[in-house]
């Protein structure tokens, strides 16, 4: 049987919901070049990638001009920055999972497939910082998710092995990644999910 000795969290729809603001961030940064994504579309396509990911498939599937990458994102994390500014606040829920999981001697992470900047901005202003190890950022590595290379990179920072992690995640390309890793996944469909009590029995059914 595993024992666990750390929690992994991806942070977008896991311990922030933050979806909606890197939808509306995105359309935003999109709307003077003509392009819009609609909600289902975000939902079933784009969900859980990073900005880039999600320029490459709009260039692949409706024509989006490469050149206009490196603009569009520059844009588009402007617009993230100020929505977090306006709307990430300290959840209780969450700062407690975080708090008694510390205490009880768990090692805690998030990896996400935001910029350092829009995670270290939404960590701090959701009071998470104070809790976590460390942060991986898509900057961190060089294959953001569905590669599980963000989950194994920080499953080797801790000095374990997969079997002794337990990684939430909430999206199909966030759970694709933590599968590959070999770690045991425990999957949700948004932070009210996110409880101290459905983690603690999650780890009781694998030990």
């Amino acid at each position: 049987m595993s024992q666990i000795k750390a929690v992994l969290f991806d942070m977008d729809g896991v311990l922030i919901d933050a979806r909606d603001w890197h939808y509306e961030a995105l359309n935003m940064a999109l709307a003077p070049f003509g392009y819009v994504i609609n909600r289902e579309s975000h939902l079933l396509s784009f969900d859980g990638l990073s900005t880039r990911q999600k320029l490459v498939k709009l260039s692949q599937a409706y024509g989006l001009p490469e050149q206009l990458h490196d603009f569009i994102n520059e844009l588009k994390q402007k617009f993230t920055q100020e929505l977090i500014a306006s709307r990430c606040n300290p959840t209780f829920q969450h700062r407690y999972v975080l708090a008694r999981l510390k205490r009880e001697g768990y090692h805690l992470a998030l990896c996400s497939n935001s910029i350092r900047a829009s995670i270290d901005v939404m960590c701090e202003k959701a009071g998470l910082a104070e809790f976590l190890e460390f942060t991986l950022s898509n900057e961190d590595v060089s294959k953001a998710k569905p590669d599980p290379e963000i989950y194994t990179k920080a499953i080797q920072r801790l000095g374990l092995n997969p079997e002794e992690c337990l990684i939430v995640e909430d999206n199909e390309n966030g759970i694709t990644s933590a599968k590959a890793s070999h770690a045991h996944v425990l999957e949700v469909s948004c932070p009210d999910d996110v409880t101290y009590q459905l983690i603690i029995k999650t780890i009781k059914a694998i030990t």
